[in-house]
C-alpha cells in the first residue's frame, strides 16, 4: 500500500496544495476591479436622431459601429463633456470613451448615413467613422469551453469531497468515489503500525478469544496443523447482539497477525450502479490472493448476505442477490482460494443465506455472547485504567450491579461515571458515581426540571411500589436492587432488578414475571378507586409480548399445544400466516387468558400485603429512591426457590375452599 509522503522528513518530497479558497477570492477581487475600475458612470443609450444631431452640431470626435451587432459607440469632444453632463445619473460625466451608444436595425444603412451627416458638416469638423465585424473568435471559443470546464471541475471536486468522507481509497489507493475506480474494492490494508489492539486489550470473551487466536495460529505455523492431513479453515463467522466485542475481536487478529489484513463493510459492496457489487467482490478477493496468505474481514456481511429470495424488493435479478452470488462464488467456488481467511461479523445470522452458512465457507460460527459476572469484572478492569479511583472504590460490585451489560455498556457507564464526578467537582470516583452512570444508561438522563403534582407522584410512588412488592414476594422475579420516583428518560418512575444469570426459564418464572410488570396497573387501580393511568404501557407492551411468546412458541398453552411457530429467519415479507383463522382467535384468547390469571393473581397478593405496599409508597414519596434493604425490612427476605411452594400453597387454599363450595 503506497504511503503519503511526510512532509515534516526533510528527505521527502514535500507536497504543495492549493487551497481553493485562495482562488475564490482572487476571483471576486477581480471581478471587483472591473465593476469599481471604471473612470466614472456607464455609457448612456441614445437614440439614432439624437446621434445625429450631436453631430451636426459638431460635438461628437469618433463613431466605432460594429456592423454585426448594430451597436454604434459614441465619443465626444473632450471641451464638449460639460455640456451633457445632464444626461448623466448625478452629473458626472464618464473620463473614458465611450461616453454614449445607440442600437439600430438590420434596415440601418451605416455607410449612407454616415456619409450623409459629414457632407453637411465642413472637412475640419467631419467625425471619424471606423465600421467593423466582430469576429467573437475567443467569445465563441469560450461559450464551449467553460461550460466544459466548469462541469469537469464540479465533478471532480463532487467525487473528490465524496471520497474523502468516504475514507479514501481502498486497498493500494483503488475504491473511494473516483468514477473510474467505481468498480474496484473499497477494502482497507489494516497497517501493522497503527492498530495498537492486541488480544491483551479484549478482556472476557473467552471461548470467542481462544477461536480467533487460533486461526492466527494457523497461519502463523501452518505446518503444525496440516502435518497431520488437516485443512486450515477458510473461514469465521463472528456470531453476537451489538456491542459484545466482535469488531473489537477483528481489531486484535490485524494487531497479531503477521499476515495482510484487509477490512471492508458489507454495505460498501452494494451499490445503486448495477454489477457494481460483485466487480468489488471479485477486486477484494483479486487482492487478498496476490497476497496469500492473508485474513478478509467483512463486517456486518447481513448488509450483503441475507437470505436470497427473501428481500423487500420482487425483482428476480437484484444487485444484492448478484453481490452474494459473487461472494458464494469466491469464498468456495470452482476457483482456487487457499489462503485466504474470511473473518465476518453480524448480530443477525438468523436471516444470513444459508448457502453461506454452509462448511467450506464458514467453517467455524463463533458465538460472541453478553458477558457473566467474571467477564464483566475484567472488562471492567481494562476501562477504569487510566481513571482516577477513589481508594474505597469496589469494581466487583459495580460488575454485579451490570447484568446484561455488553462490552461497550461497560465502556459508556466508566466514561459517563468520569463525568458524573467531574460535573461534582470531585478529585476521584467512587463507587456513587458508578452507580449514577449506571441509573443514566438505564433509565436515561434526569429530568430534574419536571414539575409532578403530589397526586401524580402519589400515583407514580404506588406503581413503583407496586412492581417492587410483587418482585420481592414472588420466587420467579429477579431480586429488586432500587426504586425510583425520579423521573428519567420517557418514565416517571423506574423499578431496577438484578437479573438472575440463567439460561432457561420456566412456565412459572414466566407468570411471575408478568405478575411483577402488572403490577404498577393494579397498584395504581387499587389507590385511584379502579380508575386506570396511561403510566403502563411499556409494562403491557413487555407483558403481552411474552403471553404471546409462551403461546405461540414455547408450547406453553394446553389449548394450543406443544406448536412452535417461531421463524428464526425473522421473514416478515409473507403474506400468509403459518396457521389457520381458528388457531389465531385460539391464541388471542388463551395468550388473553394468561394476562387475565396473572392480573387476578397480582391483585390478590399486592391486596393481601396492602398495608407493606402503602407504607414502601410513602418511604418512596418521602426519599424519592430506596435500595432493596429498604424493602427487605418491611416484607423480609427476598421469596426465593425455598418458599415458593409455601406461596401456592397459599394461593391455592381460596381456590380450594371455592371448590369445594361448588362440589356442595
Amino acid at each position: 500500500m503506497p504511503q503519503k509522503p511526510n512532509n515534516k522528513d526533510p528527505r521527502k518530497p514535500k507536497i504543495i496544495r492549493i487551497n481553493l479558497s485562495w482562488l475564490y477570492i482572487i476571483l471576486l477581487l477581480a471581478i471587483g476591479y472591473m465593476l469599481f475600475s471604471q473612470g466614472g458612470p456607464a455609457p448612456q443609450k441614445i437614440e439614432w436622431a439624437q446621434a445625429r444631431q450631436m453631430m451636426l452640431d459638431g460635438d461628437v470626435k469618433e463613431i466605432h459601429f460594429v456592423r454585426n451587432d448594430y451597436k454604434g459607440s459614441i465619443t465626444v469632444q473632450p471641451d464638449k463633456l460639460g455640456k451633457y453632463a445632464g444626461e448623466f445619473t448625478g452629473g458626472k460625466v464618464p473620463t473614458r470613451s465611450p461616453h454614449f451608444f445607440f442600437l439600430t436595425s438590420t434596415k440601418f444603412d451605416p455607410e449612407h448615413e454616415f456619409a450623409a451627416v459629414n457632407e453637411q458638416l465642413p472637412a475640419d469638423a467631419q467625425v471619424k467613422i471606423v465600421m467593423e465585424n466582430d469576429a467573437r473568435v475567443w467569445a465563441n471559443i469560450l461559450e464551449w469551453i467553460i461550460p466544459l470546464v466548469l462541469l469537469f471541475v464540479l465533478w471532480g471536486w463532487m467525487f473528490r469531497g465524496m471520497g474523502r468522507q468516504m475514507g479514501g481509497g481502498g486497498a493500494g489507493g483503488a475504491g473511494g468515489m473516483n468514477p473510474f475506480n467505481v468498480g474496484k474494492s473499497t477494502g482497507k490494508l489494516a497497517d501493522k503500525d497503527k492498530v495498537n489492539v492486541t488480544f491483551k486489550d479484549v478482556a472476557g470473551l473467552y471461548g470467542a478469544k481462544e477461536e480467533v487466536m487460533e486461526i492466527v495460529d494457523f497461519l502463523k505455523n501452518p505446518r503444525k496443523y496440516t502435518a497431520l492431513g488437516g485443512k486450515i479453515p477458510k473461514g469465521a463467522l463472528l456470531v453476537g447482539p451489538p456491542g459484545t466485542g466482535k469488531t473489537l475481536l477483528a481489531k486484535a487478529v490485524a494487531g497479531e497477525a503477521d499476515v495482510p489484513f484487509f477490512s471492508i463493510s458489507g454495505s460498501d459492496f452494494v451499490e445503486m450502479f448495477v454489477g457494481v457489487g460483485a466487480s468489488r467482490v471479485r477486486d477484494l478477493f483479486a487482492q487478498a490472493k496476490e497476497k496469500a496468505p492473508c485474513i478478509v474481514f467483512i463486517d456486518e456481511i447481513d448488509a450483503v448476505g441475507r437470505a436470497r429470495g427473501k428481500n423487500v424488493g420482487f425483482s428476480s435479478n437484484d444487485e444484492r442477490e448478484n453481490t452474494l452470488n459473487q461472494l458464494l462464488t469466491e469464498m468456495d467456488g470452482f476457483g482456487s482460494n487457499s489462503g485466504v481467511i474470511v473473518l465476518a461479523a453480524t448480530n443477525r445470522a438468523d436471516i444470513l443465506d444459508k448457502a453461506l452458512m454452509r462448511a467450506g465457507r464458514f467453517d467455524r460460527q463463533i458465538h460472541v455472547t453478553l458477558p457473566d459476572l467474571n467477564e464483566r469484572k475484567e472488562i471492567f478492569q481494562v476501562h477504569i485504567k487510566n481513571l482516577k479511583l477513589a481508594k474505597d472504590f469496589d469494581v466487583e460490585l459495580i460488575a454485579k450491579n451490570t447484568p446484561g451489560f455488553s462490552g461497550a455498556d461497560i465502556a459508556n457507564v466508566c466514561n459517563e461515571a468520569a463525568l458524573t464526578a467531574a460535573r461534582k467537582g470531585k478529585n476521584d470516583i467512587d463507587n456513587k458515581d458508578f452507580s449514577d452512570a449506571v441509573d443514566r444508561v438505564v433509565g436515561g438522563i434526569e429530568r430534574k426540571k419536571t414539575i409532578m403534582s403530589p397526586q401524580e407522584k402519589r400515583l407514580t410512588a404506588f406503581h413503583e411500589a407496586g412492581h417492587a412488592v410483587a418482585g420481592w414476594l414472588l420466587p420467579g422475579c429477579d431480586p429488586v436492587l432500587k426504586v425510583s420516583i425520579i423521573p428519567r428518560g420517557q418514565a416517571l418512575g423506574i423499578t431496577w432488578s438484578l437479573p438472575d444469570e440463567k439460561v432457561m426459564m420456566s412456565r412459572s418464572d414466566l407468570m411471575d414475571e408478568m405478575c411483577c410488570l402488572v403490577g404498577g396497573r393494579v397498584a395504581e387501580e387499587l389507590v385511584n378507586d379502579g380508575v386506570p393511568c396511561t403510566g403502563a404501557l411499556s409494562d403491557f407492551e413487555r407483558m403481552t409480548k411474552i403471553a404471546y411468546a409462551m403461546v405461540t412458541y414455547y408450547g406453553m398453552s394446553e389449548k394450543v399445544g406443544n406448536l412452535s411457530f417461531y421463524d428464526p429467519a425473522g421473514a416478515g415479507y409473507e403474506l400468509t400466516k403459518p396457521y389457520s383463522e381458528k388457531t389465531a382467535e385460539l391464541i388471542d384468547s388463551e395468550a388473553k387468558a394468561l394476562i387475565d390469571e396473572v392480573t387476578s393473581r397480582t391483585r390478590k397478593i399486592l391486596t393481601e400485603h396492602w398495608d407493606g405496599l402503602t407504607k414502601l409508597a410513602e418511604m418512596l414519596i418521602d426519599k424519592e429512591v430506596i435500595m432493596s434493604d429498604d424493602i427487605e425490612a418491611i416484607f423480609g427476605p427476598k421469596a426465593g426457590k425455598h418458599g415458593e411452594e409455601r406461596l401456592r400453597k397459599e394461593e391455592a387454599e381460596p381456590e380450594t375452599e371455592t371448590e369445594a363450595h361448588e362440589n356442595e
